[in-house]
């Protein structure tokens, strides 16, 4: 369980606040998007669930942040290892650079968790099949194109099996396929083990798709919270700056042209616009 109250979180040497008074419980075992435009807090929101704001960025928070009844603010980042992962957006901010292959990266952390040789091996070859990386296994992560280095950074922290895992626009240097993938081991994750995981991402349409809950942020505040098709409809998205996904446009035009009842509920999703346009 993740639990929010009233928190807040300033970076140093600013007057703004990046996060204000957010209020919010996650449960065990749920897929949770959040979105916002640029600058919305994002970003943040992922640091401050991991630990890393504010005990590596520093800066100065308000109210309460739990993680699994640990109080994130007054735990170090040591502490958290276990029960939290982070995927950053930026792979090469994630690759350790201190092993020489693929297996071998993905095996670090593990390593360090200090688990026997035959449990990283049974992790680190399973978490390979999945991510559809087992034929990189013996390249170097500097050799990887920037997509299959994220893929890659994923695979590492998913090796882990953190109870909570936290990931910032994870998908953005991902092909559609890549991205599909990722979205479904994420979801694989949420049922097979009841992981919980937060996901930062601009990418409406797989969010609507996957996920059980959409947050959204505006100036560092949280605007709304609730299932995707409800939240991902909702015209407010416009004046966020956040759109909707092709299929809500798509269909609001429709609404807007007369061209289909105003009455009926917009789609979120490619099933649900097949049924709204039949």
């Amino acid at each position: 369980m993740i639990t929010l109250k009233h928190f807040g979180y300033r970076y140093p040497n600013t007057e703004a606040w990046a996060l204000r008074k957010i209020s919010l419980e996650i449960p065990d075992g749920q897929f949770v998007g959040v979105v916002g435009a640029n600058g919305a807090g994002k970003s943040t929101l992922c640091y401050a669930l991991s630990g890393f704001a504010p005990h590596f960025y520093r800066g100065k928070t308000e109210g309460r942040l739990h993680l699994n009844e640990v109080d994130v603010l007054e735990s170090s980042l040591g502490d958290l290892a276990g029960e939290v992962g982070l995927v950053f957006q930026n792979p090469f901010n994630q690759i350790s650079g201190a092993r020489y292959s693929v297996r071998e990266e993905i095996a670090f952390g593990l390593e360090n968790l200090g688990l026997p040789p035959s449990e990283i091996e049974t992790r680190v070859s399973q978490v390979l099949a999945q991510s559809d990386l087992s034929e990189l296994a013996e390249r170097s992560p500097f050799a990887l194109s920037g997509g299959q280095q994220q893929r890659v950074a994923i695979a590492a922290i998913m090796a882990m099996q953190p109870s909570v895992l936290v990931l910032d626009e994870p998908t953005s240097q991902l092909d559609p396929h890549g991205t599909r993938e990722v979205f479904a081991n994420l979801d694989a994750l949420t049922q097979e083990r009841a992981a919980t995981v937060v996901l930062a991402s601009h990418k409406l349409e797989w969010l609507a798709a996957f996920c059980d809950r959409v947050l959204v942020l505006h100036q560092g505040r949280l605007v709304a919270d609730g299932e995707p098709a409800q939240v991902l409809a909702d015209e407010v998205l416009l004046d966020y700056g956040i759109g909707g996904t092709r299929y809500t446009l798509a269909a609001r035009a429709a609404q807007q042209g007369g061209l289909v009842s105003a009455q009926r509920a917009l789609p979120v999703t490619l099933d649900q616009a097949r049924e709204f346009f039949r």
